[in-house]
């Protein structure tokens, strides 16, 4: 068994819960610092493992790292892909609108906002929601520091209507904003969209963009390859989801056949995809006729 790896999965699946680590330890009948050990790789018995799962309400297989790991909150599921990209070399992306990590901070400064404005109709159980939104921005600062430092080759396919959608609705889509905060929104949804069509145009070592032409892409996924492993993730969740709320299932999974089936999947897009100045010249045409 890897443990470091038990152990990753062990704390997203604690995020995932909404169970504080001293609930789970209290259940377990250990301190709340064994708890924290195992989370880091500590050896773990199967017996202990299995109460884990049992509480955390999952499969015990899951924990162990064996078939797919499922998460129906965004904070489990950001939390989790944060552990596979410390170690991923390259990120092939399909069919968002925008590449999260290479965004600016301002990006996660709007949603920040966006956040506490959700928060504030809450109700009683407004601290505890803001308490989870902060946990999520704090994961998704990390995500950014990580690529940062460690700068895995990109590989984004982007669509078109996609882009669209972000344009018109902003950062926060389909959420209830004040007026100001949406016009904010879309500013900065119009700054990341440009910034792409001008890493299309440059074509830095490291980044690749393509402009889906061969249909709509009907789902969005990922596929991180480390060296010893390629790691699908099936991602409902923009980073924009408000992190209380359940917006969806995502899915993670090292199973061949699934990796397989979606590499070739990307392979196609890729092929009849627009690149480089033909890509940042359409992603402008978009651009334009959604003024501000």
């Amino acid at each position: 068994m890897r443990f470091t790896e038990i152990g990753q999965q062990l704390r997203a699946y604690r995020l995932e819960s909404g169970l504080r680590a001293e609930e789970i330890a209290a259940r377990l009948g250990v301190s709340r610092a064994a708890l924290y050990r195992y989370e880091k790789g500590e050896v773990i018995k199967l017996d202990t493992v299995n109460r884990l799962a049992e509480l955390l309400k999952i499969s015990p297989l899951s924990l162990l790292g064996i078939g797919v790991e499922y998460y129906n909150r965004p904070i489990g599921f950001f939390e989790r892909l944060r552990q596979v990209e410390e170690t991923a070399d390259q990120i092939l992306q399909v069919a968002l609108p925008l590449t999260y990590l290479i965004s600016s901070d301002e990006l996660d400064a709007v949603e920040a906002e966006i956040f506490r404005e959700a928060t504030a109709d809450t109700g009683t159980e407004r601290a505890a929601a803001q308490a989870v939104a902060d946990q999520v921005q704090g994961i998704l600062a990390e995500r950014k520091r990580m690529y940062r430092m460690r700068r895995p080759a990109i590989i984004a396919m982007l669509s078109p209507s996609g882009i669209s959608r972000f344009l018109q609705q902003g950062v926060g889509q389909g959420l209830a904003r004040s007026e100001t905060l949406r016009f904010r929104a879309r500013a900065v949804a119009h700054a990341e969209i440009e910034h792409i069509a001008n890493l299309m145009d440059a074509e830095p070592m490291g980044l690749q963009f393509g402009l889906v032409t061969s249909g709509e892409p009907t789902g969005q996924f990922q596929i991180l390859r480390a060296r010893d492993r390629a790691t699908l993730a099936i991602n409902p969740f923009r980073t924009d989801t408000i992190p209380h709320g359940h917006a969806g299932v995502a899915m993670i999974t090292s199973a061949d056949e699934a990796v397989s089936a979606h590499q070739r999947v990307a392979e196609a897009m890729w092929r009849d995809s627009i690149k480089g100045p033909g890509a940042a010249s359409r992603v402008r045409e978009l651009l334009a006729s959604v003024p501000l």
